[in-house]
């Protein structure tokens, strides 16, 4: 089906943050202000590898208006955060290891002041070799960055044996590819609000994706309970996975025990760019072999990712990659081997598509270049060697199976912008040559194009595993109630920070209980009123959410119906929720036309309100229509770390128009075909889709925060190209495959990454078969594509 307005019907709804968020009256965390707040600035690094000598903040903390300077010797407990491994110090101690490293932070009357107040910091450094290549930080004599050495992580799988298997290829295809360092370029950079409260406690208003590992992490840098830390972290700005990690909230929330005042701290965007993650860039190596037929045999894979100065989740994201490197293939023998390494680069981190991005770019490029080596369609070559229904997963670990593949690879190969790729090519073969002048367009109809713009389209396959994997605790569930105001009421320990969850979770409860969005509170960013039931990461909060709903309303269902039947003396089996509240069922046989709006409702319409929700809180024990659940993210049985048990599947085709004069690429036209479940919020999923094709598209032809020795060359946004919305062109195409397997007890897919994880090899796929350039370096450079006038124009020659 394809995703529109007109086939959504009525689930085709207003966002509840929407007029808010379009008007600009919605304030994000880092507008808010507090009575005596006192402004805070963090002194950062400026060598990406040195020794502290010395550091004096004397003159700092004499400055009239600055009321607080903090340094290592001011953190009470753990002087280190990151989530998964903690490594990075809250301020350093004795050494620097980038450039965004934190020293000494400020806190003081106006923002000026305590800028003023950094410059009076005096430290004095012994600076150190700087280690900018992964590969140098592996040598024997590199410096070692950390204690255990300049290796974070390091991966493995093996399967069959892929050294005599490589023995008996017809073909191999031997690629070196390479990604950028994106950035996440949200709109609230880091920052928040952090309140010491009378009672003890410490209130800390902070974007992030997981305000319980939040609290976590800043209760072990101040030696507390958890219990006595609030986080407060929605609506969000913008966050990919950029503000899954502690940013900002160490230097708050020790500023604010030290001045017993409101801090506020938020980083510049040119703080943002310096201190904050970016993706993972990545060297992938792969060998792969087929035989004379074009079924894959062996498969060698080498990735090398730089981490940076420190871990945050950098050995998830391998592992992920590793994971995905071997695409939706069956390849009996397989030898992938990964490391992620430390640098004094800026620290690369949590990321939409998590690793899947890198992998998916190239082995797709993989198949497109062994496909053309034989001379197969690369949608018949990937058709002849895509994983059967009944496969275990790419670590041949247990996966819940669905026809996802089979279905988005025919949705594509049906798909108009598909076709039009065969009559072009048939245009081709009828001129004699690989590339062809004249185009066809949206409408099939031939056009005139000047000789050095080039037309071509390509396209691409992904497998996108969600959740946390195995090995890694993966908590769900939440909470359902009638609350005080007389609403339907859920809470969840996830965030929203622009993906359209709360709509998704209004959705679901209209659908469950036929109420008007007026009769719903959903409860979200809080850890003082949500139950802890997971985070905004990995593609799971719609499915997480579903779960818990299903868990959750038949005993929600039975306690207030049972309450109303108290109430009204009508038997419960008579009545149902609806708009308002309680209602009497409707006689569905003898409804008329007249009979009421709620007819078109369904079994359980009804015309009859026997109990508002407000009257029914009013007098009922509230404590007894509370309910929660608790329960672990689906997960393969198998002990395969990192391993995931429910996958996305998607299909992407692109059309780009290539100018072989300046080297420019235009993406003229994009489709996308998502395998993922039930569509609950249609306009939400086109908008992931639109928004993750963007992302990728940057990735692709754009964004790169290049580092020079060891400091960022792109500074700020002014030089750093961000697609938009325009550069999409002339349409994005969305079809959802919405089968599932018959009794599938985890509903909706997520689907916040998988629009991100195939349109960088469709692209290059369509600058092949437009230019004849093969691209295996992101983001693609120009001087590549640029050929004299008469190149590839003469004869049918196509450049390779």
């Amino acid at each position: 089906m394809l995703l529109n307005r007109e086939n959504s019907g009525e689930r085709w709804r207003k966002r509840r943050d929407g007029k808010e968020k379009v008007t600009g009256e919605l304030r994000y965390l880092t507008d808010m202000t507090a009575e005596g707040m006192l402004y805070a600035r963090v002194l950062r690094s400026i060598h990406p590898h040195a020794r502290i000598v010395s550091l004096d903040a004397s003159a700092a903390e004499a400055c009239t208006g600055v009321v607080a300077v903090i340094t290592h010797l001011d953190v009470p407990g753990l002087n280190r955060f990151g989530i998964a491994t903690p490594d990075q110090p809250a301020l350093c101690e004795d050494r620097v290891r980038y450039i965004g490293d934190a020293i000494a932070a400020v806190a003081a009357e106006t923002p000026e002041l305590a800028e003023y107040a950094l410059s009076l910091i005096r430290v004095e450094y012994e600076v150190l070799e700087t280690i900018t290549d992964p590969l140098r930080a592996l040598e024997e004599d590199a410096p070692q960055l950390h204690p255990e050495g300049n290796v974070l992580h390091r991966t493995s799988v093996k399967q069959g044996h892929a050294d005599e298997a490589f023995a008996e290829c017809a073909h191999i295809v031997r690629e070196t590819y390479r990604t950028p360092r994106q950035m996440h370029a949200y709109m609230e950079t880091e920052g928040g609000l952090f309140v010491p409260e009378e009672d003890g406690r410490l209130t800390v208003y902070a974007p992030t994706q997981h305000g319980y590992k939040d609290r976590m992490q800043i209760a072990r840098i101040l030696g507390w309970e958890e219990e006595r830390i609030r986080v407060v972290s929605s609506p969000i700005g913008g966050s990919f996975g950029g503000k899954d990690e502690l940013n900002v909230q160490p230097y708050g929330s020790l500023l604010a025990l030290k001045t017993g005042r409101p801090v506020k701290l938020h980083n510049s965007r040119k703080e943002s760019v310096r201190a904050g993650l970016k993706r993972h860039p990545m060297t992938i190596e792969m060998e792969t072999g087929i035989d004379t037929n074009g079924r894959l045999l062996a498969h060698r894979v080498r990735i090398v990712a730089d981490t940076g100065a420190y871990a945050t989740l950098g050995a998830p994201v391998l592992n992920f990659a590793t994971e995905h490197a071997m695409g939706p293939y069956r390849i009996a023998h397989v030898d992938i081997e990964g490391i992620s390494v430390y640098t004094n680069n800026g620290v690369s981190g949590e990321f939409r598509g998590f690793g899947g991005n890198q992998a998916i770019f190239a082995m797709e490029g993989q198949m497109d270049r062994l496909a053309e080596t034989i001379g197969m369609d690369p949608w018949e070559f990937r058709m002849l060697n895509r994983r059967q229904p009944h496969d275990p997963g790419p670590l041949q670990q247990e996966i819940w199976r669905t026809n996802g593949l089979y279905q988005v690879m025919e949705a594509l190969e049906h798909s108009t912008i598909w076709q039009r790729r065969q009559s072009r090519l048939d245009a081709g073969m009828a001129a004699g040559t690989f590339i062809v002048d004249t185009d066809i367009d949206r409408e099939g109809h031939g056009q005139s194009q000047p000789p050095w713009i080039k037309r071509g389209i390509g396209a691409a396959l992904a497998m996108h595993g969600a959740g946390l994997g195995y090995g890694i605790e993966d908590p769900a569930g939440g909470r359902l109630s009638l609350n005080e105001a007389g609403q339907i009421e859920v809470a969840f320990s996830y965030e929203e920070f622009g993906q359209g969850l709360i709509a998704t979770m209004e959705i679901m409860l209209i659908d469950l209980f036929h109420c008007d969005p007026s009769d719903i509170s959903i409860i979200i960013g809080d850890t003082d009123r949500v139950p802890h039931s997971g985070s905004s990461t990995a593609s799971r909060s719609t499915t997480m959410a579903w779960m818990a709903l299903q868990r959750l309303k038949v005993p929600f269902l039975e306690a207030i119906l049972q309450e109303a039947e108290r109430l009204s003396g009508i038997p419960a089996q008579e009545l149902t929720t609806g708009i308002g509240g309680i209602r009497r069922k409707l006689d569905m046989e003898n409804v008329t036309e007249q009979s009421s709006v709620y007819a078109k409702a369904g079994n359980n319409a009804t015309d009859e309100l026997v109990i508002s929700y407000s009257e029914l809180a009013q007098q009922s024990v509230l404590e007894q229509l509370v309910f929660d659940t608790h329960f672990q993210y689906p997960t393969t049985p198998d002990e395969v770390m990192g391993g995931h048990f429910l996958y996305t599947y998607a299909a992407v085709a692109a059309e780009v128009e290539v100018n072989t004069l300046t080297g420019n690429v235009r993406l003229l036209d994009t489709y996308h075909t998502v395998a993922a479940g039930p569509v609950i919020n249609p306009m939400g999923f086109i908008g992931q889709i639109e928004g993750g094709s963007v992302m990728a598209l940057g990735f692709t032809l754009t964004e790169d925060s290049v580092m020079d020795d060891g400091h960022y060359m792109t500074k700020n946004m002014d030089t750093y190209i961000i697609p938009t919305i325009q550069d999409m062109h002339r349409s994005l195409e969305v079809e959802v495959i919405e089968d599932l397997p018959e009794n599938d007890p985890f509903g909706p897919r997520g689907i916040g990454e998988i629009g991100s994880v195939a349109l960088a090899p469709a692209i290059t796929a369509a600058i092949r078969q437009a230019s004849g350039v093969w691209v295996n370096h992101l983001p693609v450079a120009r001087e590549r594509l640029i050929q004299p006038l008469g190149v590839g124009q003469q004869e049918g020659v196509s450049p390779r």
